[in-house]
Order: structure tokens, then C-alpha cells, then sequence
């Protein structure tokens, strides 16, 4: 079966160098360049978002182009330390407890989504709280842009060769350097597509096909939501963490499900939430 397995994958494994560039001992990984471009990207994005103020309640917008200059620091700084506290809690605490100067080893280990996420929400909340912007359309417009930095982010996954699939006789599968001799589905893919291009159109459609702005609370909800359903969906072709493996002795369960669950729950009250909440305000 794996001899098959392997035949079949016959898409080859591109083999490009981590590492973008060097200057001198410094060295520029992908991984970090998509981090950059996501964050850039995403600003620019939001920016012209914000220079549309019928998009938005009362047809004005709720932060100016100045606070989101300002804000850049706080959500870069938010989802790293975010992304790698949650990796250490959620899929390697142990041996961060061992040997703690891992912890600030980066690149050892990498970053949670969830933990980035929990990172985030928090600078957010302070941000709003602290330039007086109401925290739910505060929610809207950096969820309305995320999916921008998770496509460049799952992108990096894969030129590294890292977070590869479950074995497969798919004809797309590829072998990865790192994973055995056998073909793999190419997950990160799967992951760039559903959680970056077809999530951030939808928000797109929804943002300026029925102004969802103008509901706070409800992007947010929606991005939450769909971010958990792609998921726990991709987490079928994903294999698990090594240092985990499959949760409660099943064949099937990770902790990328376990944590995404909650997310597709919070998500749908959060919309909820923010209908309840217009349609009362019309009342």
C-alpha cells in the first residue's frame, strides 16, 4: 500500500530554502517574511476599509488610519507572544518546562493559531479601551484581515515542509522531505485555501454586499466561526502533533479539533449576539 501510496504522488515537493535570504550572519526565513507580509498587507487592507465610512454604522468609521498605524505594534506584538505561549500550554509544555530557554526559540517549535488568536483579542480589547473605539467593530475590521495573514502563514508552512497531512493516494499528494518516504496531503494548502482565500471572500462579500459593519460584532462572529469549521475540517487530512498524537485513544481526534470546537461556538453566539443586538436597536 505505501509503495502505491508513494507512486501516485506525483506533484514533486518544491525543496525551496527556508530561508529567504542572508545578510551576513542574519539570516531572513519565509516563515518571518510571512508573518511581515500578512501584517502589511492586511494594514493596507484595513486602511481602505476605514477611508469608506458608508461601509460602516452611522456611516462613520470607527478608528481613524492614525490608530491603525498605531495599532500595527500592538497586534504584532500580541500574536507572537500569544502564538508562542499558546504553542508551549496547548503542544509542548513538557519539554519547555525542561529546557526553558526553548521557549524564546522561535523557530524551534513555531507558533499556535489559537494562542495568536488569544494574543490578539487581548490587544485588541486594551487598544480599544484605551483610544475609546467600541471593542466590537474593533473585533470587525482586524477579523475582516486575518485571513490575509493565515494565507501568507500557511503559504510559509509549507515551503518549510512542516504541518504535512495524514498519508494519502490522492494524485496531488506530495512527499515531504520531512515526512517519511510516503506521499502526504499537502494540509498547509488545503489550509491556505479554506482559511485564507475563501474566508476572507466571503467576509469581503459580506462586508460590502450587505455592510455587515453595520452590525458590529457580526464579522467578527463569522470569521470565529468559520475559521473553527475549516479547522476541525482540514484536521481529517492534518497529521497530529507527534509529541500528542490522537487524543482519548481514538484515530481521529487532535488538539487542533478540541481547540477549534469552542471557536465555532463562540463564533455563532458572537453573530447571534450582534443580530439580536441590531434588531433590538430597530425596535
Amino acid at each position: 500500500m505505501y509503495e502505491a501510496l508513494n507512486l501516485l504522488a506525483i506533484l514533486p515537493f518544491p525543496n525551496i530554502d527556508p530561508v529567504a535570504f542572508s545578510i551576513g550572519p542574519l539570516s531572513v526565513h519565509w516563515y518571518g517574511l510571512a508573518y511581515v507580509a500578512g501584517i502589511m498587507i492586511g494594514w493596507f487592507y484595513a486602511r481602505k476599509l476605514i477611508a469608506r465610512p458608508t461601509l460602516w454604522k452611522g456611516d462613520t468609521a470607527p478608528m481613524t488610519k492614525t490608530h491603525l498605524d498605531d495599532f500595527l505594534v500592538w497586534i504584532a506584538v500580541g500574536i507572537v507572544v500569544g502564538g508562542r505561549t499558546g504553542y508551549i500550554l496547548f503542544y509542548d509544555l513538557a519539554p519547555m518546562l525542561e529546557d526553558p530557554v526553548r521557549i524564546i526559540q522561535i523557530w524551534n517549535g513555531g507558533m499556535s493559531f489559537h494562542g495568536g488568536l488569544m494574543g490578539a483579542i487581548v490587544a485588541m480589547i486594551l487598544f480599544a479601551r484605551k483610544n475609546a473605539i467600541p471593542v466590537w467593530s474593533m473585533f470587525d475590521i482586524i477579523a475582516a484581515v486575518v485571513p490575509i495573514g493565515l494565507f501568507f502563514g500557511r503559504i510559509a508552512n509549507f515551503i518549510n515542509g512542516e504541518l504535512w497531512g495524514r498519508l494519502s493516494s490522492a494524485p496531488w499528494a506530495i512527499v515531504f522531505p520531512t515526512g517519511g518516504p510516503f506521499a502526504r496531503h499537502p494540509s498547509q494548502l488545503y489550509e491556505a485555501g479554506l482559511e485564507g482565500i475563501v474566508l476572507l471572500l466571503v467576509l469581503a462579500a459580506l462586508i460590502f454586499g450587505i455592510k455587515a459593519f453595520k452590525t458590529p460584532g457580526l464579522i467578527a462572529g463569522i470569521f470565529v466561526m468559520g475559521y473553527g469549521l475549516s479547522r476541525i475540517f482540514v484536521e481529517f487530512f492534518r497529521e497530529p502533533d507527534a509529541q500528542l498524537g490522537y487524543l482519548l485513544g481514538t484515530s481521529w481526534l487532535t488538539m487542533g479539533m478540541v481547540l477549534s470546537l469552542p471557536m465555532v461556538l463562540i463564533g455563532l453566539w458572537a453573530a447571534l449576539r450582534a443580530l439580536v443586538a441590531a434588531r433590538t436597536a430597530k425596535a
